[in-house]
């Protein structure tokens, strides 16, 4: 049993999955949302730098991940007695910053951290900061929520990919590898070695595992369809020899999840709106040929008015009578300690902290979006967590708080309106449910009747996949009467 040294005590599957992977040049972390592959990750890399066989680490997360990376998961695994090092990737071209970047060239026997958000690897600057970094280090390369190279022709999977070959060991990281479809595994296998999965193609790789139909657009455009999968139990087979893969429910006692859901109805000027609206989406959706594209926007037109605003041309809102934020204010009313609240738009997002503010005090509750900036983040976070802070409500998107952070203060979580994007639900659960979670968990759905509303959280709840749901043959008018 190798000598491994620890700063915070592993669970028996975390100790588990370093055994079986730390030594290792290419590994795969399958580990559900909860389960702290973050640590065995950093314990990998640490016992790798006390054998002296690396002296940096290149982490790419999403933007809201990479930096829980930088202030939370690092300083609280790595050990005391390790000499480390850590700067965090901005695209800021200050002296400063240049600064910062030469430090983790400036001792080489230390161990050198470079965290980078995934989305800097679409930049050439990024690309090339990353890619010096692998060049002059013996680097262990990490991917953090991989599903974000999912996509094999996205620039930023495409240089991931490339820069990879200068890396001494790699680690992609995920709960969940297949968010949409299996074919998903393709790059990100591909990242730790072209050879792990057998196929030196996207397309063999697809033909292996996808059962394809030919189809013909209205353009006479002729292209493959994806309407099924095959040879699974092969594709499990491979991927075991790279990986380790544990679910919440095999290796940790959390409390239980509770689903409720809280009904509203439209007022009659939603419903005016609402109508006008879903008889125009199905008038412009009746000619010609129909993309995801269009019928996703004509889903989110309408779940805008469900939620009581419409959106006008040049980016104004048009406010329309709502029971949704009353009915939000009311469950608040119920419900004991902290809680977090997910909703879909920007507009929402500032409503309801606007209201929270007046009714509870402006030092009970904290945004989390694209509009806050990094070091605002951080701040709800820390009081959020703080069980002595007069914060009290967390307030976000599950575009951007629904990856990476720890929200275990709270043990309710409402969901004012949802995103159609499974894993982003999925991801945004488990802020709260995971270690360090002592209570049960209640997921509150707060559903407008007889609108797309009802047909977006039915979906989510069966872990249904939208953009696939609607896209059958006319489905799409099923979600728009």
């Amino acid at each position: 049993m190798t000598d491994f040294i620890f700063k915070t005590k592993p669970y028996d599957h975390q100790l588990d999955a370093l055994q079986d992977s730390y030594h290792k040049k290419q590994f795969a972390l399958f580990m559900e949302m909860g389960c702290g592959k973050s640590k065995v990750a950093i314990d990998s890399f640490v016992q790798l730098y006390r054998e002296d066989k690396l002296d940096g680490v290149l982490i790419l997360a999403p933007k809201g991940v990479y930096d829980t990376w930088y202030s939370k998961e690092i300083p609280t695994h790595i050990p005391e007695e390790i000499n480390y090092h850590t700067v965090k990737w901005s695209n800021s071209n200050t002296l400063k910053k240049k600064k910062e970047l030469a430090s983790l060239y400036e001792e080489p026997e230390r161990l050198n951290i470079f965290i980078m958000n995934i989305e800097a690897l679409s930049t050439k600057i990024g690309t090339q900061q990353a890619t010096d970094f692998l060049f002059k280090r013996r680097c262990m390369f990490i991917i953090d929520e991989s599903t974000t190279i999912k996509n094999h022709t996205a620039k930023r999977t495409q240089n991931t990919v490339r820069i990879g070959k200068y890396a001494y060991y790699k680690r992609i990281l995920t709960g969940s590898p297949v968010t949409k479809s299996p074919l998903d595994l393709y790059s990100q296998s591909y990242f730790l070695d072209p050879s792990l999965l057998g196929f030196s193609s996207y397309f063999a790789f697809r033909n292996r595992y996808a059962n394809l139909i030919d189809k013909t657009l209205g353009n006479g455009r002729n292209f493959k369809q994806i309407v099924g999968y095959k040879n699974l139990e092969e594709l499990n087979e491979k991927l075991s020899s790279f990986s380790y893969r544990v679910l919440k429910k095999d290796c940790l006692e959390l409390p239980d999840k509770v689903y409720l859901k809280r009904t509203i109805t439209m007022s009659d000027e939603q419903k005016k709106v609402y109508k006008d609206i879903q008889k125009n989406a199905k008038a412009m959706l009746s000619k010609g040929t129909v993309t995801i594209n269009h019928i996703i926007t004509q889903i989110i037109r309408l779940h805008q008015i469900s939620c009581g605003f419409v959106g006008l041309d040049g980016g104004n809102i048009s406010e329309l009578k709502s029971q949704r934020l009353p009915e939000l204010l009311e469950i608040l009313e119920e419900t004991d300690g902290k809680a977090i609240i997910w909703a879909n738009y920007r507009h929402d997002i500032q409503k309801i902290e606007a209201e929270l503010s007046r009714i509870y005090g402006e030092n009970s509750v904290g945004s989390y979006y694209g509009d806050v900036s990094q070091e605002r983040r951080e701040e709800v976070i820390d009081k959020f967590q703080d069980p002595d802070s007069p914060l009290r409500f967390f307030v976000g998107n599950t575009q951007t708080g629904g990856y990476g952070i720890t929200l275990t203060a709270a043990s309710t979580v409402i969901y004012y309106s949802n995103n159609y994007d499974l894993e982003k639900r999925l991801q945004s659960e488990d802020r709260a449910h995971r270690i360090g979670q002592t209570n049960k968990v209640t997921y509150i759905d707060i559903v407008c009747e007889h609108t797309v509303d009802e047909k977006i959280v039915k979906a989510l709840r069966r872990k249904q996949n939208i953009a696939q749901t609607v896209l059958g043959e006319d489905h799409w008018k099923n979600w728009l009467v």
